[in-house]
């Protein structure tokens, strides 16, 4: 008996200690998963591009290297209040909020309707992977049955009537290295009608304990874990993606921004050159008194100022789609759709020239876009399906062994005073085996385990070329709007000049409003190129930003998942 106890003593001993693996804490880095840092996934760096940026050669160094309210007219420098030129909406003065680039991106990180949407998405991934986790929780079983039977025999030695009552309370606690342990306690009651019955009534006690193990495929901690590893993978993805989302609203937030900059400032042109057009037809109108142009010139005048004022109808609508597509985005208390609320600009746009580091951009892309990491992640995901495939060929063999005590009495505490004496013991143990003719199932999955990983090693490299392309094309659409702007002011220069000798050829009868209104025109168009040229300048800089995978600026952004306190039993008072 002593040799019995030993070996129960060591099959109690395993047990605690397959239990305790059960109870270790995976999916978090604990099973050898690729775990990307938190900080990687929860913080958005800034960009500053004059860490960036190369000092430009003499050859290559703009004549000009000023603010936007040096190198654009005082006609278009920005605006410090509502505009007082001719208009086509109602006289009602509006709300008016002036809003920095700062305080734009704050109020849409806190209101947008985009990352409302998407900060869920890491919480809803969080439970898959808790989810997966509570697989290997033990579970609680329990059954109850009774039955009472009356039969017709043919002996005496057979009872006809009997009434059984059975009860058993068991646990089952799944393994991680596989298998399971199962213990059961099973109690029951019988009653018969057979003479010949020793215990009438008897009560049976038969607790017992069963290890289920695999020996070769499907063993492991390693192996068991994959659906908790593939469910972190997908939850550290979810938030690369989130991540990526909030860099996309912030991005669009900084481009309508500045695109209504140019809007506002495109309107204020526009009620400038309106007055100009109508200064023009004062001009026409007293010469025409004096008859010193026929009446034709002065119906071209008042012909040319009616186009004027559709240019300021256009300008606008274009201001008032520029507004509510940032009131959208901000989604602001205050600035809901339907205000009559107008947003100024208080960030002045800065032109300052930059020459700036494509390789060194193009490298901080690499570990900054969270596409690549994701990509990263896929793989790690693959190359843990390549080795569950390698464990899938092995052939499948089950060992189970079952321990258990007998107790028998006329009275329950009897079953139970056997069962502590532990005088009857059993023991049983069984090894099966499985292994398939030809394996091809098993060799199929891991030759397709072996390609997907191949491909995603493939679709990495794709990914990595092109971010490159995309940060060499928005490093090139930087140098172009700074060439534009620079451009652009030497035309509204010479277009002003222009101006100027045509006015004073009118003055001296040598031409026509239309000449003048014509000259108006072309230095409006140049002056609104100039504004286009300095707000794109500014997109440009913010494109280059998303493009390496941060937003512009030194400083850094953090965002959260939403966790709602209702549905978080943990967070309840």
């Amino acid at each position: 008996m002593n040799h019995i106890r030993k070996r129960t003593q060591r099959l109690a001993h395993s047990s605690l200690l397959l239990i305790a693996v059960g109870g270790c804490n995976i999916g978090t880095g604990g099973t050898g998963e690729y775990v990307v840092p938190k900080q990687k996934l929860r913080n958005i760096d800034g960009l500053d591009l004059t860490a960036v940026s190369r000092p430009r050669t003499p050859a290559t160094e703009p004549a000009t290297r000023t603010s936007v309210a040096e190198t654009i007219p005082s006609a278009t420098a920005p605006s410090t209040g509502p505009s007082t030129q001719p208009t086509t909406r109602p006289t009602t003065p509006p709300t008016i909020t002036y809003l920095s680039l700062a305080d734009a991106r704050r109020l849409a990180m806190e209101n947008n309707l985009d990352l409302k949407v998407e900060l869920l998405n890491p919480t809803i991934s969080k439970q898959s992977l808790t989810e997966e986790e509570a697989r290997y929780e033990a579970n609680f079983t329990s059954s109850l049955n009774y039955a009472k039977t009356d039969n017709a025999v043919a002996s005496q030695l057979v009872g006809s009537q009997s009434e059984t009552w059975q009860f058993n309370a068991g646990l089952e606690i799944p393994l991680r290295t596989g298998g399971s342990i199962r213990v059961d306690t099973p109690l029951s009651r019988s009653e018969t009608d057979n003479q010949f019955t020793f215990l009438n009534p008897a009560y049976t006690a038969g607790p017992a304990a069963t290890i289920t193990m695999p020996l070769l495929r499907g063993f492991g901690v390693d192996y068991n874990a994959q659906r908790i590893r593939v469910a972190f993978y997908a939850y550290q993805s979810t938030q690369a993606r989130t991540k990526l989302e909030v860099i996309r609203v912030l991005t669009d937030v900084e481009r309508v921004y500045w695109r209504l900059y140019a809007a506002r400032e495109e309107l204020k042109l526009r009620q400038r050159e309106y007055e100009l057009a109508v200064k023009q037809y004062d001009a026409a109108a007293r010469k025409f008194k004096q008859e010193t142009v026929p009446e034709v010139d002065l119906l071209r005048a008042e012909s040319g100022a009616a186009d004027k004022f559709e240019n300021i109808i256009v300008a606008e609508k274009n201001l008032r789609d520029r507004q509510r597509e940032l009131k959208r985005l901000l989604n602001a208390p205050g600035l809901e759709l339907e205000s009559t609320a107008e947003i100024i600009p208080a960030t002045r746009p800065m032109a300052i020239a930059f020459n700036l580091d494509s390789e060194q951009l193009s490298r901080s892309a690499m570990g900054q876009r969270m596409e690549l990491l994701e990509e990263e992640l896929r793989i790690a995901e693959e190359t843990a399906n390549v080795r569950n495939a390698r464990s899938d060929m092995l052939p499948l063999v089950t060992l189970e062994y079952t321990y258990g005590i007998n107790g028998l009495g006329p009275e329950l505490n009897d079953a139970l005073s056997q069962v502590r004496s532990a005088n009857f013991q059993d023991h049983r143990a069984a090894i099966r085996m499985e292994v398939p003719i030809g394996n091809e199932a098993a060799r199929s999955r891991l030759r397709r385990s072996l390609y997907s990983r191949l491909q995603r090693l493939a679709s990495k490299e794709q990914r990595q070329l092109q971010i490159r392309q995309e940060v060499f094309t928005a490093v090139d659409a930087l140098e172009a709007a700074w060439q534009r702007i620079l451009s652009s002011r030497k035309r509204v220069l010479l277009a002003a000049r222009v101006l100027d000798g045509e006015q004073r050829q009118y003055d001296l009868g040598r031409r026509t409003s239309t000449e003048v209104l014509d000259a108006q025109t072309r230095l409006a168009n140049a002056r609104q190129d100039e504004i286009a040229a300095v707000a794109e300048y500014q997109i440009a800089q913010v494109d280059i930003a998303f493009a390496t995978g941060m937003v512009l600026g030194q400083s850094q952004i953090a965002w959260q998942p939403t966790i709602s306190r209702d549905f978080d039993p943990s967070q309840r008072n």
